[in-house]
């Protein structure tokens, strides 16, 4: 360069500052000396401006480009490479050229030009195919083109990156882009891959696109399609990723914005027949698609749309029961919207409101229970480490669970439909390469910035920070391939701020960890925040507030708001919401919450096997990560894969908010310029040799400033370097390559000041002449047009004049009769005005005196009916007075007869009467004893003689085998065997055979005792009644008869047989206790062989202890047995077969005792017979009697009668007589002692009634309804509760059922084993039968109960027990096993007597339990495991230790 050159010098352009245009032009008025404060300047409207320089002041201002390179194509060939050079250039190419595509070095920038060109035709995808980058004006065909072919060319996979922020025109360039590829690439088969890869477009856009404040189309997620090429270049298919869908659109929408496009197309075409189940209704209608005030879009038709969607849907194979599905889906998201949540008085609690439709909508359209959605849509739950319980949330608390589980369906919805399209394009065919375009959000920054708008960014620095390392390694690769001397340039690297959001400690991990916090809080990550990040060089913390913090990104300052980001990272879904949507009878929607973890269980095997230690279940990591680590990791894979392409760059830009076309708002340019990385792109090409010229075209373009003696020279290359080294004395400021000339920043304009120089002075010479020749021509053409001006204006002016004259005469004659008729209206207008007003004046006098007399009648028929109502209500008051008195009155009557009736049932001669007649039920208690004590003593002697009989025969089954494994030699045991399993497979056959039939007999047996029992039943019944009928005959009798002389003995003897009876009835009671105890012993000798409870055992049969009666009835139930089996065990309960003939046995005695009561009948029928009347001897009706007592005593009494059928004497008729009535007497006294207690709690009732009333009637009608909601509730629960009870009877006797079908499966197997020994067993010698007797005495000891275990073995028995024991490895064998396992474990410590060991392990069990539970405090099915083990283990301890257990326990 020139030693005396300076830039700043008059008339040089220059940029600066502006407020509202960011640059403003201007020029240098006076040359500017180094060292100066001020620069003079002018702006292009001719305002003066002193701009003020120095080193506390601006800087020198950029200088502007000269107008040869404004408007190039490509940004990097402006000589001076800065912010306002690129701004202006974008500018004149937008608003002068319409062009909206520019280069920017590798980068094409695109601006939004908010209407459709017709650049994107065929004919252009033609015309840019096959064409290299720098030929034709830029286009995104263009960078398509380099993509596709570099592909080719280089066989490396290739990327597009299309960046912006919303509005900017990313979905519509990636949707070309990828049009373009369908096109150049078209899949050579009839699959059409390539029109299944733009079918996706429609899709996507409906379910993932928006209509906000900047754009009617918005993409509200981050997508990268992979489209797959094979080995000769044709599509063959392709592959969608999506990032960070915006969900908190589905919710809520800011004004003027709306929903995704899916809600409103849906609604749009509600009134189609195969979507009549839907419900739908306008979109105004619904909560989530009207927040933003306006559900339509100009120019956009929401019901063809949604035409096309189908569509495409179709296109890619989703099926109509699919498509189906997910419109239902759809809908009942908007359903769930209209959910009226009702908050109750209390402000803790809500509701949803009663008979909500949407409600019922919903669970219809996604095949769930009502009654359970209804309920956990304000309920939630909550685990601890000793329980779970229910806790009702408010209802802003119910309303954020609502929209969070409407956004969690969208989500899996939308990753479903995505999950399905890339099936669709997915192909079997192997993929040689393929090109990527990534549609991803630009950088964003608002006035409150939240958890979106921080992730968005953080996206933006990854990016850019790959962009940073990719131009900087291009530009390389350009210096090196011109043999360029290489210097490192320092460009700007985000890592720190990349470090600072996902590095260890960094922002991500402390938001990750405050998650964790059961109470973390917004405020604590804060807090955090600025104690970990306050000495980094990115962070800062805002002056005025605490609760927020500042990131310094490449492209701007971000406060972000700390509010709402532990939420939205959480992402929090209420577990017991998803639970009933996998419950969901449809299976798309049951899907799509679906774990992908879950495998199916497998059902090829049959056989239950289990390990001997359980296997630990896999924590579900999956579910526990937050929305941050889930981006974190999907961002990672994305800069993976574009690392691994060649990637190529579009960046948008959206020139106005006003969505105008072809509107240029610089700052938000700028701005966007900034974000996106282009001014960083220019400022790295600046570092270096911005500016570069073939030789050719510098010769061309610089040709003036050569001596003519250069021009004829042929080696123009040197005449370039000649001429350079002449005017440009710096050799630092250009490079010579090989076939470029390479210009430092400034050069060119240097060179194109030296060339506007040189034409200036040629033109000053041109201008002096020309300009004179035209001034001379101009005016002899003006002083020719003066004159011509001149005669037409005075020939127009006088006929202007003319025309005033006649217009003036024509106005005044046209005023005159105007004013005329105006004059005569207004005269006729008020007479009519007048005679109306006087119309309707003596109409409204007349009237008023009608109503006067109107009044009049009226008010004296208002008295008449008044005083009539006050005598009828003083009457109706009178009356009911008397009536209260009278209510009174008898009350207190009734409470004196009810004192008098429980005085007199208090009395001793009450319970005397009440003690009467139990004699015969005591004889046949004794009775029942004694074959009890009978029945007890076989049963043992059978239990003793079976146990040994099985110990033997299984000792001689192995002596058998080791004997002919010893005989039988090596060659023929093969064929032995095989015999020996051929004869136990017949034998099997014949068991199972034998077992059917079995089966079947017990179950036509069981059917039969089960009518018998029903037809015994009847005739006792009848047997009841024929009795109750002979008594009252017997009375009668007893009546007639004059017996006064006998009457002192009867008492007598009435006074005896009170005495006995009291006798009789202690007897009883100690038999009755003593039979339960036989009971019980019998019960344990029949199903506990070989085990033998100490005598702590003993403490449940003290009379404290009350035990429960058992009935004759209950001996035989089979409940009762199954109940048995339950305690016992399938294995103990499989060893007794005789347990159900109880049945039999008990049939048969009822049987017996009917017929001898049908005999007695008899026998008093006829006794009962009248044989006419006899002076002095006893009375028939009394023989009758007699002979009736007597043969009742001789039925009931064990033998101590004869059975004779002569007649008893007088006295013992009259006592049986007496006790006849006595029985009836307290009878009576019980059922009029029961119809009181009736009446009483009638009584209580009609009280709680009459009350309720009352109470109703003085509350409000809103308060009526909730009060008659909550009893309605109140019953549904308890009608709820009492079906769940039945429904678990009825499974709890199922499984009982199943268990005695596995204990004859067992006895039958075994009965078949014992068989095949029995033919084994018979052609032993004696000594076989000693080794059985000495077997039989060994087997006694092996059922104790306990279990041994060594004291070194103790931490592996708590190991395998209680630490690596899971629920669902026990859930098929014996309930509370552990509990059981541990229980036998204290026993044998305490049956040794080492007091030690028992301390030892009831603490380590202790200790493993709480270790389980604090690590599983969230599991609540671990929870209920260990409680319900626990519990277990403390009955048995209970009960081994003697103390009382209760029924609760």
């Amino acid at each position: 360069m020139a030693s005396d050159y300076n830039p700043y010098c008059q008339l040089t352009r220059v940029w600066v500052p502006d407020p509202d245009d960011v640059w403003k032009a201007a020029e240098i008025t006076r040359d500017y000396k180094e060292g100066e404060a001020v620069l003079h300047l002018q702006l292009e409207d001719g305002t003066p401006l002193e701009y003020q320089v120095g080193p506390k002041a601006n800087a020198l201002p950029f200088l502007r480009n000269p107008d040869i390179l404004v408007g190039e194509n490509d940004l990097t060939a402006l000589s001076y490479l800065h912010e306002p050079a690129v701004l202006h250039n974008l500018r004149v190419r937008f608003l002068e050229s319409n062009n909206i595509y520019t280069y920017c070095g590798i980068v094409l920038v695109a601006i939004n030009p908010y209407e459709q060109l017709q650049i994107y035709g065929e004919e252009v995808i033609t015309a840019y195919s096959g064409q290299n980058m720098g030929d034709m004006d830029p286009h995104i065909f263009a960078v398509a083109e380099e993509a596709y072919k570099q592909m080719a060319r280089d066989e490396k996979n290739q990327s597009m990156i299309v960046s912006g922020e919303s509005g900017a025109g990313k979905t519509v360039s990636a949707k070309y882009a990828m049009r373009y590829f369908a096109t150049v690439g078209g899949s050579s088969s009839d699959a059409n891959v390539e029109e299944k890869v733009l079918a996706s477009n429609p899709i996507m856009e409906a379910i993932g696109n928006a209509k906000t404040t900047r754009n009617d189309n918005s993409s509200r997620f981050g997508k990268y399609i992979q489209i797959g090429f094979s080995r000769h270049y044709h599509i063959i298919g392709a592959n969608m990723r999506t990032y960070l869908l915006e969900k908190s659109r589905v919710v809520f929408q800011a004004e003027d914005e709306r929903n995704y496009h899916i809600f409103y197309q849906l609604c749009a075409s509600a009134s189609l027949p195969e979507f009549k189940d839907l419900s739908l209704m306008s979109a105004e209608d619904f909560t989530y698609t009207s927040l933003g005030e306006n559900i339509f879009i100009e120019g956009v038709n929401d019901a063809d749309d949604f035409k096309k969607t189908r569509e495409a849907f179709t296109l890619l194979g989703i099926k109509e029961s699919n498509q189906s599905s997910i419109f239902k889906i759809v809908a009942s998201i908007l359903h769930l919207g209209n959910v009226e949540i009702v908050s109750e008085r209390d402000g803790e609690s809500c509701h949803v409101a009663r008979n909500d439709v949407h409600l019922q909508h919903f669970c219809r359209l996604l095949g769930v229970e009502l009654k359970q959605m209804d309920h956990w849509l304000c309920h939630r739950k909550l685990a601890t480490a000793s329980e779970t319980f229910v806790k009702t949330m408010s209802c802003q608390q119910a309303v954020n669970a609502r929209d969070a589980l409407a956004k969690h369906i969208y989500a899996r919805l939308f990753d479903w439909i995505v999950e399905h399209i890339n099936k669709a394009l997915h192909t079997s065919t192997k993929q040689h390469s393929f090109i990527g375009v990534l549609d991803i959000y630009g950088f964003e920054t608002f006035e409150v910035n939240s958890f979106e708008q921080f992730c968005i960014n953080y996206a933006n620095e990854k990016l850019q920070q790959q962009f940073n390392s990719h131009v900087f390694k291009l530009e390389q690769d350009e210096y090196m391939k011109e043999d360029i001397p290489w210097t490192l340039i320092d460009f700007y690297d985000n890592q720190p701020c990349i470090d600072l959001i996902e590095a260890r400690l960094g922002i991500l991990d402390l938001l990750d960890e405050e998650c964790k916090v059961p109470k973390g809080t917004d405020q604590n990550w804060a807090q955090k925040l600025y104690k970990q990040h306050s000495s980094s060089g990115h962070f800062q913390k805002p002056r005025m507030s605490n609760t927020s913090f500042i990131i310094i990104h490449f492209a701007d300052k971000v406060e972000y708001q700390c509010e709402g980001f532990l939420e939205k990272n959480r992402d929090t879904v209420y577990e017991e919401q998803i639970n009933i949507l996998k419950a969901s009878e449809f299976q798309l929607v049951a899907d799509l919450f679906q774990d992908k973890s879950d495998a199916p269980p497998s059902k090829s095997s049959k056989v239950n096997v289990r390990s001997l230690k359980p296997v630990p279940k896999v924590p579900n990591k999956e579910h526990r990560k937050t929305v941050g680590h889930q981006f974190r990791s999907s961002l990672h894979l994305l800069m993976e894969t574009l690392n691994a392409t060649t990637p190529h760059y579009v960046r948008c830009v959206k020139p106005n908010d006003l969505k105008e076309a072809f509107s240029f708002d610089s700052r938000r340019a700028v701005q966007q310029l900034r974000a996106c990385g282009v001014l960083e792109t220019i400022r790295i090409s600046a570092a270096g040799y911005p500016s570069r010229w073939t030789y050719p075209d510098f010769f061309s373009r610089y040709r003036v400033l050569m001596r003519k003696s250069d021009l004829t020279s042929a080696d123009k290359k040197q005449v370039c370097k000649n001429l350079l080294e002449t005017l440009i004395k710096e050799p630092d400021m250009f490079q010579f390559g090989k076939t470029k000339i390479f210009f430092r920043a400034g050069q060119v304009a240097y060179l194109e000041k030296l060339r506007t120089d040189k034409f200036r002075s040629a033109c000053i010479k041109i201008q002096k002449t020309v300009r004179g020749w035209l001034q001379r021509i101009r005016y002899r053409r003006v002083r020719q047009a003066a004159i011509g001006l001149q005669r037409y204006g005075r020939g127009y002016l006088a006929r202007r004049y003319a025309e005033f004259l006649r217009r003036n005469r024509a106005t005044l004659i046209c005023q005159k009769q105007y004013r005329m008729v105006r004059e005569r209206r207004e005269f006729l207008r008020i007479r009519r005005a007048t005679v109306t007003i006087q119309a309707y004046a003596r109409g409204m006098f007349t009237r008023r005196i009608f109503w006067e007399f109107m009044l009049h009648h009226k008010a004296m028929l208002i008295q008449k009916h008044v005083r009539g109502w006050l005598q009828r209500k003083k009457f109706r008051r009178a009356r009911d007075a008397a009536i209260i008195i009278q209510c009174g009155f008898r009350r207190m009557q009734a409470k004196r007869q009810l004192k008098q009736l429980k005085r007199e049932a208090r009395s001793a001669e009450h319970q005397k009467k009440l003690n009467m007649g139990m004699e015969n039920k005591i004889v046949q208690l004794q009775r029942k004893m004694d074959e009890q004590s009978k029945e007890l003593k076989t049963q043992n002697e059978q239990l003793v003689t079976v146990n040994a009989s099985l110990g033997s025969e299984v000792t001689k089954l192995q002596k058998q085998l080791e004997q002919i494994r010893i005989q039988q030699p090596d060659g023929g045991q093969v064929e032995s065997l095989q015999e020996e399993v051929e004869r136990l497979r017949e034998e099997l056959q014949e068991a199972q055979a034998h077992r059917k039939r079995m089966e079947e007999e017990h179950g036509s047996e069981k059917l039969s005792l089960n009518q018998r029992v029903g037809e015994l039943e009847a005739e006792n019944a009848l047997l009841k009644a024929e009795k109750d009928e002979l008594n009252r005959r017997i009375q009668q009798q007893a009546k007639n008869s004059a017996a006064d002389e006998s009457s002192a003995s009867l008492e007598t003897e009435l006074n005896q047989e009170r005495e006995r009876y009291q006798n009789l009835l202690k007897e009883f009671s100690r038999l009755e206790l003593r039979n339960d105890n036989l009971k019980d012993e019998i019960a344990v000798l029949r199903f506990q062989p070989g085990h033998h409870r100490n005598p702590s055992n003993q403490s449940s049969l003290e009379p404290d202890s009350n035990p429960p009666s058992v009935s004759v009835s209950e001996v035989g139930d089979t409940e009762g047995v199954i109940e048995l089996v339950d305690e016992m065990g399938v294995e103990n309960a499989a060893m007794d077969i005789s347990l159900f003939l109880k049945l039999q046995k008990r049939v048969r005695e009822l049987e017996t005792e009917r017929k001898r009561l049908q005999v007695n009948l008899d026998k008093m029928e006829e006794l009962a017979k009248p044989k006419g009347p006899e002076p002095k001897t006893p009375t028939p009706d009394v023989a009758t009697g007699d002979l009736a007592y007597n043969n009742l005593k001789e039925s009931e009494v064990d033998g101590r009668l004869d059975n004779s059928k002569e007649p008893l004497d007088k006295d013992e008729a009259l006592k049986l007589l007496e006790a006849q009535l006595q029985t009836q007497t307290r009878q009576h006294r019980d059922e009029l002692e029961a119809l009181h207690t009736q009446i009483e709690l009638l009584k209580d009732d009609l009280e709680k009634k009459q009350e309720l009333l009352d109470y109703m009637s003085a509350l409000s009608p809103e308060a009526k309804v909730d009060y008659t909601v909550q009893q309605e509730l109140t019953r549904l629960t308890n009608s709820n509760l009492e079906l769940k009870g039945i429904a678990e009877k009825m499974e709890k006797n199922e499984r009982k059922l199943k268990k005695q079908l596995r204990i004859y499966m067992k006895k039958v197997q075994e009965l078949a084993a014992q068989a095949a020994a029995h033919d084994v067993d018979q052609n032993k010698d004696d000594k076989n039968k000693m080794i059985r007797q000495e077997t039989l005495k060994r087997k006694d000891k092996d059922f104790e109960g306990m279990l041994e275990y060594l004291k070194e073995d103790e931490a592996r028995l708590i190991k395998t027990l209680i630490t690596d024991i899971r629920p669902s490895t026990v859930s098929a064998t014996v309930p509370c096993l552990p509990a059981y396992i541990l229980f036998m474990c204290i026993r044998h410590a305490d049956y040794i007597n080492d007091d030690q060991k028992v301390v030892s392990l009831l603490t380590s069990s202790i200790n493993g339990i709480k270790k389980v539970l604090k690590r599983n405090n969230d599991d609540f099915e671990m929870m209920s495991f260990w409680l319900a083990n626990s519990s277990r283990l403390l009955h048995c301890l209970k009960q081994y230790s003697g103390e009382e257990v209760s029924c609760s326990v």
